[in-house]
């Protein structure tokens, strides 16, 4: 039998996807949803919002960063038959999509978020919080993310590892 093309409406009927695509939505509003939007909202409370050029251009990198995020869900639940959460992490390795490109998409998703927010307020403040952000991010992916991607996935990981860089690869 031939690999049919799969379609959207056919995955969501599907009930072991719904229930990926739950715990997702319920870890992105919790872990990404605090760290993209609900600090950046505490930081900005009470800042005046000037619409200008370079905010409108923060708002592009929001949707941008929004919309990458989306994307790597769905190759968690699709490709890799999990979840974001450490605790449903994907069962296999997920390659595909903008994984082709940087091995931390979600990672760059979120960052591009505070950097949206950084212009949209023009904030110092806002700025500072991105730059401790990414420096946890790189803590987090070289102590545990990577060593323990090594333990599960093995060669395959570690033959991903070599082709494609942890943060942006142009040209693969």
């Amino acid at each position: 039998m031939k690999n049919q093309p799969v379609s959207t409406f056919s995955l969501l009927r599907n009930k072991k996807t719904v229930i990926l695509f739950l715990k997702s939505l319920i870890f992105t509003l919790i872990v990404p949803g605090s760290v993209a939007v609900l600090v950046p909202h505490l930081i900005s409370e009470g800042t005046r919002l000037n619409i200008t050029w370079v905010s409108l251009f923060g708002i592009i990198l929001i949707c941008s960063g929004l919309a990458i995020y989306c994307r790597c869900i769905w190759d968690f639940i699709t490709s890799g038959k999990g979840t974001p959460a450490p605790i449903d992490a994907p069962k296999y390795l997920v390659v595909k999509g903008l994984y082709h490109f940087t091995r931390n998409p979600m990672y760059a998703a979120v960052l591009l978020v505070i950097l949206g927010w950084v212009l949209l307020y023009t904030s110092l403040v806002m700025l500072f919080y991105g730059i401790f952000v990414a420096f946890c991010f790189q803590m987090l992916i070289i102590f545990y993310e990577e060593p323990k991607l090594q333990q599960i996935f093995g060669v395959d990981y570690m033959a991903y590892k070599n082709t494609v860089n942890r943060w942006v690869s142009l040209i693969n």
